[in-house]
């Protein structure tokens, strides 16, 4: 028996998601038939699986490296990774809504294989673009007074910036519309689709940026950007055959409902009055209403057709943000974009911070690796939940998990062997008393070292989720040999931050399915957009936290701001639930 209940209704069209038994069921029945296996390996989710890894590996490997090579390229100096985070910050929060608009009104194929193409061949461009600057950098700087240099670095950045809007279109389209397609609106079907997506996605999150290291390393850069280039082209055509495949043997792929304007609506109503019954046809009285109207009809259809493309623009980016907070899904959207303003994650911020505490590089790359597996513990406790509580209170779980968990990482700023200097707190401290704390503070932080020498901390963290890890590059000549007075801070700070991600990536899930399924089809790629955006525009929040106390003095505010915003976040959560509840219980 299909359920109604929750199902999104969008234009008169109502999706039915299959309850659980009817999956359980269908499962027996084709673990029974013979070579199901073989079925299985020519079916559409194995398909999308194989796509999505071949995909999220390169894209893993193109967010690692471009960082480096830009690192590089300005002589170990951090402006051009800043520049370069900024630009795929400030695009994909302006033109998330275009996006995703961009993916409701086309075909479900044209989009993808628009998105892979534009994706890979800006990445094969850009990896030539980034072979000739390494190989022959001396020539370059010499002609037209350095200023090739610069019109070099801008192409670079311009091109990694198109495959990463490239690639938000693509992420869009395949796995907030089409998963949910393929799997004939199975909610059970539907968890498994995303938990095993994410599981990919974690995997390759620690194997693709150590590949790609490897070689970087063993042979030179170029000879990395050619593995790059390399890649993307044999992945291109893998990727769009499956694709292709997928979108033959599944014909609900083909059917897409039509997205129609407001004021073409209006228009087609306006062409029709005359053609239709005789008093529609009489005269209306003039109102000042339809005044306005008229003239401001008019002056849409005298504009130049440049201002008009214009005015469509803001009014689609209007609309999509309109969209995205009418949905009943708002505040549980809201919750997940807060949970990125923090710096508890293995990023950049975080590892540096570890490593000016004397954590070793083989350390911090033996605790990636656990948290990646706590990841994966966080997919399975999902499908397991969801399977048993439902999918609203399995959000209601994993958000007390992953809040129980961070608060070891608030315990972490008080405990012995923090840095944190309690004299910013205290600004009314007289100025003896604050340099007595001062001096007390300078004891404690006899670990505390300098980043200075070739600080190459890449800013710009791979973007697939909501945490990011290995776009890390660690310091060197850091000095060494002196121990710590007390590791008890920064073991509670990583214990808190590997187990929370249990909770995390589990929460994680629980909000994009929600997403998923009470999103209307017609709606998913503007909405999903806008959520993209939100999410930049909470991740440039924290980057903007780091930049105003960059101190590892600093970290332990960071740290509270950060346990703030997402315990923001999992509330709205919360009133998100609570509303859902009580309107179940009022439907019943």
């Amino acid at each position: 028996m299909s359920q109604r209940a929750d199902a999104p209704q969008c234009g008169g069209v109502v999706v039915e998601f299959e309850s659980d038994d009817i999956r359980d069921a269908r499962a027996k029945k084709a673990r029974s038939i013979p070579g199901s296996a073989l079925i299985y390996l020519k079916g559409p989710k194995f398909l999308i699986y194989v796509s999505g890894a071949l995909s999220m590996w390169g894209d893993r490997m193109w967010h690692f490296a471009i960082s480096v090579f830009l690192i590089e390229l300005y002589g170990r100096n951090l402006l051009l990774t800043a520049v370069f985070g900024l630009v795929v910050a400030g695009s994909v929060l302006l033109l998330g809504a275009l996006i995703g608009d961009w993916v409701d009104r086309n075909p479900r194929n044209k989009v993808a294989h628009a998105s892979l193409f534009i994706q890979n061949i800006s990445v094969t461009v850009c990896s030539i673009v980034l072979m000739l600057v390494f190989s022959y950098k001396q020539r370059i700087e010499q002609i037209w007074d350095g200023w090739l240099t610069v019109v070099c670095y801008t192409v670079v950045i311009v091109l990694a910036d198109v495959a990463n809007l490239a690639s938000t279109a693509l992420t869009i389209a395949i796995q907030r519309d089409w998963i949910v397609v393929i799997t004939g609106y199975n909610r059970g079907h539907l968890a498994g689709m995303n938990a095993t997506m994410r599981r990919i996605d974690q995997v390759t999150n620690i194997l693709a940026p150590l590949a790609v290291g490897q070689v970087m390393t063993l042979a030179s850069n170029v000879v990395g950007c050619g593995f790059i280039l390399g890649w993307n082209l044999v992945s291109l055509i893998v990727e769009f055959f499956f694709l292709s495949r997928v979108y033959r043997i599944v014909p609900a792929l083909s059917v897409k409902p039509p997205v129609v304007e407001e004021d073409q609506v209006y228009l087609q109503r306006m062409e029709r009055s005359p053609q239709g019954e005789e008093n529609v046809a009489q005269p209306q009285p003039l109102t000042e209403g339809n005044c306005n109207t008229s003239l401001h009809l008019k002056e849409i259809t005298d504009l130049p057709l440049c201002f008009r493309r214009f005015r469509w623009l803001v009014s689609t980016c209007k609309d999509g943000w309109r969209a995205y907070y009418r949905q009943p899904v708002f505040l549980a959207g809201m919750g997940l974009a807060f949970l990125y303003t923090t710096v508890l994650g293995f990023d950049c911020i975080t590892t540096g911070y570890a490593y000016t505490q004397g954590i070793s590089g083989s350390l911090l790359s033996l605790l990636m690796g656990v948290s990646a597996i706590t990841g994966l513990m966080g997919t399975v406790m999902f499908t397991r939940l969801r399977k048993t509580y439902g999918l609203v209170n399995t959000g209601i779980i994993s958000s007390c998990l992953h809040l129980g968990c961070l608060l070891l990482c608030v315990c972490s700023v008080f405990a012995p062997g923090s840095p944190m200097d309690l004299s910013l707190l205290m600004p009314y401290f007289t100025s003896n008393s604050s340099a007595e704390l001062g001096g007390m503070v300078s004891q404690r932080q006899k670990h505390t070292y300098p980043l200075r020498g070739g600080s190459n901390q890449p800013l710009l963290p791979d973007r697939s989720s909501i945490h990011w890890t290995n776009n890390t590059v660690l310091f060197d000549n850091v000095p060494s040999g002196t121990a710590p007075e007390s590791y008890i801070s920064i073991i509670l700070l990583f214990l808190g931050v590997i187990t929370a991600r249990i909770g995390l990536w589990s929460f994680d899930l629980t909000v994009t399915q929600l997403l998923q399924e009470n999103i209307c089809e017609s709606e998913r790629g503007v909405v999903n957009g806008v959520q993209s955006s939100m999410n930049y525009l909470m991740d440039l929040l924290h980057f903007i936290m780091v930049i105003s106390a960059p101190q590892p003095q600093h970290f332990g505010i960071l740290v509270i701001i950060s346990v703030l915003f997402i315990t923001t976040g999992h509330t709205m959560y919360f009133l998100y639930a609570h509303k859902a509840k009580r309107k179940r219980r009022l439907d019943t």
